[in-house]
C-alpha cells in the first residue's frame, strides 16, 4: 500500500491531467490504482454505479487507473450555485446548502470522513494517486484544510508539487511555495514537477537546478506540453475563458456559457467532428448563426434562465427556431425550454416560479430527492450511456413524445411536435458516435467522430506515455512507498 499527492504552485497547473496520466502510467505497468482528491469545488460531475456523484475528473482518472469510479475517490464535493453558496456533497450525496461564510468552519469536522475514505481505497490496491486542490501557497486558507497539507499530514502521504512553467515565474512559485508554507508542511514535498514546458528541455536544466537547490526537493521530471489533455473532460470553467470563435466552412453548434452552467463536458463529443464548429458563446455577444444551439445543464436553473434573458439569448433562440433550426436542452436546458420552472421549497434560492423559454410545452417543480444514476438506453433509433444527476420532475404534453427510452423502458425527455426542440435529462447523451450521428442528421451533417469514451481512453495511453518518457516514475514510485 502506497500514495502521493499531487499538490500544485496555483489553480489550473494540470493537477487533474497528471494524476489522470499517472494512474494509467502505473496501471500500464500492471499496478492496482486508485485516485483521490479529498475535496473538489466542481459544478461538472458524474455519477458513480454506487448512486452517488463526484468531481468530473476522478471519473476519469478512475478511467485511467481503469477501475469503475466509487465516491470513495471524492468524499467531498462542493457545486456552487451562487456567487456566495455551494451544495455540499458528502460520499456522493447532498449534505445541505454551504454559505462560503461558514466553509472554514464547517470543513474542519468533514477531515475524519476524508481520511476514512482514503483508507478504504489505499487498502485495496498497490498505489493511491491524491490531487491536491488550488494550492498549498494559500496560506491564509491552511487553517482547517482538508485539500493539500491539512490532508497530507492527517493520512500522512508524502507531496510531489507541480508548477507551470507556460505561466511563467515557475522558480519563484516553487521555492515561493516553500518559503510561504510552514515548515512541517513543507517537510511533507518530497519532490516537484515543471509542467507544460515548450522547446528544448536543455534550456531549461539549469532552472531544474536552481528549484531543486532552493528546495532541497527531488527534480521528477520536465513535463513537456501535453497536447492530448485537450481531448480529457474538462471540469474547471476556466477553460470556458478561452472559448474559440466559430471557423469558416464547417457547421456550427453554438451553446449559450451561462454563469452557473453545469456539464459542459456533454458537449465535448462534438470536438470530435470533422465538419462541426462547436462555439461556445460568451457573455456579451450573440448567438451566432447556427445550425442548431444545445442548452447546457445549469446547477441554478433559475438563475441562470434569467441571465438568459438579460443577454437577449432568449430571443436568439426563439428566432433560430422559427427559421425552422434545432434546439437541443440537456438536464437545467430542458427545464429552461418548458413553460415554467417552479421551486416552491426555495431549492435553488428565493421560494417561486418564472416562465421559462416556452419552446417546449412541460413544466418542472424542483422538488424531490435528487436523482443521481448511470443510465442506458435507446433514442433516435440508436443506443446511448450516460448518466443523470438533477433535482426536479418534468411533465407536460410534450413528454408524451420522449426523445428516447432507458433500458428499464421508461420514458426520457420530451419533443415538440414539430420536432424542432426537444429536452433530454442525459449526460453524456452525445458520447457514443451512433447516437451523435443521429443527431447531427437533423443537421445535414455526417457523424464520422468515434465514441467519446474511446476517443479519452487513447487520449489517456498518450499522456501516459509523455509521463512515462519525461517524469522519474521510479523515483515518484518510491516517495509514495515511503523509500525516498
Amino acid at each position: 500500500m502506497a500514495g502521493v499527492m499531487i499538490q500544485g504552485t496555483g489553480t489550473d497547473v494540470g493537477k487533474s491531467v497528471l494524476v489522470a496520466g499517472l494512474c494509467r502510467l502505473f496501471a500500464n505497468r500492471g499496478l492496482t490504482v486508485r485516485p483521490f482528491k479529498p475535496q473538489n469545488m466542481s459544478n461538472n460531475a458524474a455519477a458513480t454505479p454506487d448512486g452517488g456523484e463526484i468531481g468530473r475528473a476522478q471519473a476519469t482518472q478512475a478511467m485511467a487507473a481503469r477501475v469503475l469510479p466509487h465516491v470513495d475517490m471524492n468524499p467531498v464535493l462542493l457545486k456552487p450555485q451562487g456567487d456566495r453558496t455551494s451544495q455540499l456533497i458528502v460520499r456522493g450525496q447532498v449534505r445541505g446548502m454551504l454559505p462560503a461564510s461558514r466553509w472554514r468552519e464547517g470543513r474542519i469536522g468533514l477531515l475524519p470522513e476524508v481520511v476514512d475514505c482514503y483508507r478504504r481505497l489505499e487498502a485495496q490496491c498497490d498505489l493511491v494517486i491524491v490531487e491536491g486542490a488550488g494550492s498549498p501557497a494559500e496560506v491564509n486558507l491552511r487553517s482547517g484544510d482538508i485539500a493539500n497539507m491539512g490532508f497530507a499530514r492527517a493520512a500522512n502521504v508524502p507531496v510531489v508539487l507541480a508548477g507551470d512553467i507556460d505561466r511563467g515565474g515557475v522558480i519563484a512559485a516553487l521555492v515561493g511555495t516553500k518559503a510561504v508554507i510552514d515548515p512541517q508542511d513543507a517537510a511533507m514535498i518530497r519532490g516537484f514537477l515543471v509542467n507544460k514546458f515548450r522547446g528544448d528541455p536543455a534550456l531549461f536544466a539549469d532552472g531544474m537546478a536552481v528549484i531543486a537547490k532552493h528546495t532541497g526537493w527531488h527534480s521528477l521530471g520536465l513535463i513537456p506540453w501535453l497536447s492530448d489533455a485537450a481531448r480529457l473532460p474538462s471540469e474547471d470553467a476556466v477553460v470556458l475563458e478561452r472559448a474559440r470563435a466559430g471557423t469558416g466552412g464547417r457547421v456550427v453548434v453554438a451553446c449559450p456559457v451561462t454563469p452557473r452552467i453545469a456539464n459542459f463536458d456533454d458537449l465535448d463529443p462534438l470536438r470530435l467532428e470533422p465538419q462541426v464548429d462547436l462555439v461556445m458563446v460568451r457573455p456579451g455577444e450573440p448567438i451566432p448563426d447556427a445550425a442548431m444551439i444545445v442548452l447546457a445543464g445549469s446547477k441554478a436553473t433559475i438563475a441562470d434562465l434569467a441571465f438568459v434573458r438579460a443577454q437577449g439569448w432568449d430571443i436568439d433562440i426563439a428566432a433560430h427556431v422559427r427559421r425552422g433550426r434545432p434546439v437541443l436542452g440537456l438536464c437545467g436546458g430542458y427545464q429552461m425550454l418548458g413553460r415554467m420552472v417552479a421551486d416552491p421549497d426555495g431549492v435553488e434560492g428565493p421560494a417561486g416560479s418564472v416562465a421559462g423559454l416556452g419552446l417546449l410545452n412541460v413544466e418542472t417543480v424542483l422538488t424531490g430527492a435528487k436523482t443521481v444514476r448511470p443510465v442506458t438506453g435507446e433514442a433516435l433509433g440508436a443506443a446511448f450511456a450516460g448518466y443523470e444527476i438533477h433535482l426536479g420532475q418534468t411533465s407536460g404534453p410534450d413528454t408524451a413524445r420522449p426523445v428516447g427510452h432507458l433500458a428499464d423502458g421508461r420514458a426520457e425527455g420530451a419533443m415538440r411536435a414539430d420536432g424542432l426542440v426537444a429536452g433530454s435529462y442525459i449526460h453524456g447523451l452525445l458520447g457514443e458516435a451512433g447516437q451523435r450521428a443521429a443527431w447531427l442528421s437533423r443537421i445535414g451533417v455526417a457523424g464520422q467522430g468515434p465514441d467519446h469514451r474511446a476517443d479519452v481512453d487513447a487520449a489517456l495511453d498518450a499522456i501516459a506515455a509523455v509521463l512515462e518518457a519525461h517524469v522519474d516514475a521510479d523515483g515518484l514510485l518510491r516517495i509514495a512507498q515511503g523509500r525516498a
